[in-house]
Formats: C-alpha cells, structure tokens, sequence
C-alpha cells in the first residue's frame, strides 16, 4: 500500500528520533584596535603644505578644529572654505 493509503488506515509509522543539532563552540577571533580615519585625515592636514583650497572635505574638518571652528562636512566644500576664510579672516 502506498504511503497515503498507510496515514488514511491510521497507521503509524514507526520514525527514528531526530538526531541532536552538532553544536560548535564560538571562537573568539583578537580584537584589532584601527585608527579612526579622521584621525589621520587630521596628521595630513596638519604635516601637508596644502593650502585651504586644496583641502578635502574631510581636512578641512580637521583643520578647522584645530584652529577652533567646527565645520558641518553635509555642507559643500567651496562652502566649508569661504567659512574657515572667513573665520581665519576675523581671528
């Protein structure tokens, strides 16, 4: 008789138990510490020859908080320099 024919009599069928779920113990992998990018944004920023005009977006943040401004980098880059001229003008 067929399978179907077996479940419709009521018969059951006798189904080995589930074998146990291989469980494997967690490796813990070291934690490598990295520099935050703009970290080192700001070294370049600082150490290069580059005028302001030539600055990223991301070194013109940086270098404005060393002089004392803090620079919104959502804003454009021709924007982040007229602001940090007019900033070094005034000081």
């Amino acid at each position: 008789m067929s399978r179907f024919g077996d479940l419709m009599k009521g018969k059951k069928e006798a189904s080995a138990p589930a074998p146990a779920p291989v469980v494997e113990p967690a490796v813990e992998e070291p934690v490598v510490e990295v520099p935050a990018a703009e970290d080192d944004l700001e070294e370049v920023a600082l150490e290069s020859d580059v005028s302001i005009g030539e600055m990223s977006k991301r070194e013109l943040e940086a270098y404005g908080r060393t002089v004392g401004i803090e620079l919104d980098r959502r804003h454009s880059r021709k924007r982040l320099v007229r602001e940090l001229e007019e900033y070094l003008a005034d000081s």
